[in-house]
């Protein structure tokens, strides 16, 4: 199996669909929710965490699942034949849906086929790429999702003044091309039809991830879950944090976490080869460390020198010195995020890339559910001081890092 940099960006548009389809849904179904509905921010709130439900409950089976699959197509491309046009298709009806049942089908429809193909098409990244390689080809295939998220959010900004159907559209068609390119130019290695053994479930590798005298993929796993409600503290608040600690307007708050989105993006790729060439655990640890440090200086540093504005440019806006603090966490996160993935899948077979797959998004998943929650009442605690959203994020930090210490395994394999 030889590295491919042009199937590798090939197949990168796939998670370059994914992340096209929630990132125009994240940013837009609230306000139909809202506006249209007349939906309480409560229930909103609840609404918008259904997709991380439906993937806890989906994404690892369907992981395990696609690892026993064998078909002429592969273990993975079924489910991206099957559930990219039902997702495609539902998603371009969310905004002509008049009525809230008929949207709630819709948008229902649209989390359980998007979590019937998203661990399946990650997990082709491990099948195609050798272990050597597999940090750099993360890397890309975040690049390609980052930039599908710039996408959305630019291009279907404009649209959505145009016609609020229009970035729904837009997605609806990326997403298929996207599945195209990946069927027509990507080929799963062959896999002989019958096995002496059939590879674990999802429930029975976790079990003997717990029971192994070796605890990496244990410790791993909630380190993953520790950074994952970390970051997630600093991402789901960060607009009333600055707000209401800041003093700035809400658009101001999102331009800023754009600031962070966009250096993650840039860096993606430099993380990858990083990774590669200095080890993962020592990027991922160099990536806890930074982030750690710049947001505790952020609970650290007054409002009034954060909030107050350096310089204004063409595509960041107005910069000011919370930005810079941003863009290194932007950059920190990519250390941690891209080498975290390759990690788990080489802690295993090849046989078993799917279900450990699922298991990173189990505990990535679960970190998304439980990080808001955790947060929300640190903040209510608090008396509403949003600034305590920027402590909480240096102590899950602490601790994913006490876990990673004891990880022994899951580097790159030798070529």
């Amino acid at each position: 199996m030889k590295f491919n940099y042009g199937k590798i960006f090939l197949l990168g548009f796939g998670f370059f669909g994914v992340s096209v389809i929630w990132s125009v849904y994240n940013a837009f179904v609230p306000i139909f929710l809202a506006n249209k509905f007349g939906l309480a921010p409560a229930l909103i709130g609840f609404f918008m965490t259904l997709d991380n439900i439906a993937a806890l409950l989906i994404q690892p089976t369907v992981g395990a699942w696609s690892d026993r699959l064998r078909t002429p197509l592969g273990r993975r491309l079924p489910f991206i034949l099957v559930g990219a046009p039902i997702g495609a298709a539902v998603f371009g009806l969310i905004p002509l849906a008049a009525i809230l049942p008929l949207f709630v089908a819709c948008t229902t429809t649209l989390l359980l086929s998007m979590a019937l193909w998203r661990t399946p098409v990650v997990a082709l990244m491990p099948d195609i790429t050798p272990s050597q390689y597999r940090s750099q080809a993360n890397g890309i295939i975040n690049f390609m999702g980052g930039i599908g998220a710039i996408i959305a959010f630019l291009v279907g900004g404009s649209l959505y003044k145009i016609n609020p159907a229009y970035p729904f559209w837009m997605g609806s068609g990326l997403v298929l091309i996207a599945m195209t390119l990946v069927l027509l130019f990507i080929r799963e290695p062959q896999r002989p039809t019958e096995e002496t053994e059939a590879p674990p479930s999802l429930f029975a590798s976790l079990r003997q991830a717990i029971q192994d005298k070796d605890k990496s993929a244990l410790r791993l796993f909630f380190a993953i879950f520790f950074w994952f409600v970390g970051y997630n503290a600093i991402e789901a608040f960060f607009t009333l944090y600055a707000v209401n600690h800041l003093g700035l307007a809400e658009g101001d708050g999102a331009a800023l976490l754009g600031h962070l989105s966009l250096f993650f993006v840039l860096f993606a790729l430099f993380a990858g080869f990083w990774g590669g060439k200095w080890g993962r655990r020592n990027l991922i640890t160099l990536g806890i460390l930074l982030l750690g440090s710049l947001v505790l200086a952020l609970y650290l540093i007054p409002p009034a020198a954060l909030a107050a504005p350096l310089i204004k440019l063409p595509v960041l806006g107005t910069v000011r010195l919370v930005s810079l603090f941003l863009m290194g966490a932007g950059i920190a996160w990519a250390l941690i995020n891209i080498n975290s993935l390759p990690m788990v899948v080489d802690m295993v077979e090849d046989a078993r890339i799917g279900t450990y797959t699922g298991l990173y998004y189990l505990f990535s998943t679960l970190a998304a559910i439980a990080g808001p929650n955790i947060n929300g009442w640190v903040i209510q605690l608090s008396g509403n001081d949003y600034n305590t959203v920027m402590l909480v994020a240096p102590i899950f930090m602490a601790l994913a890092l006490v876990m990673l210490l004891g990880v022994r395994r899951g580097e790159a394999s030798p070529a």
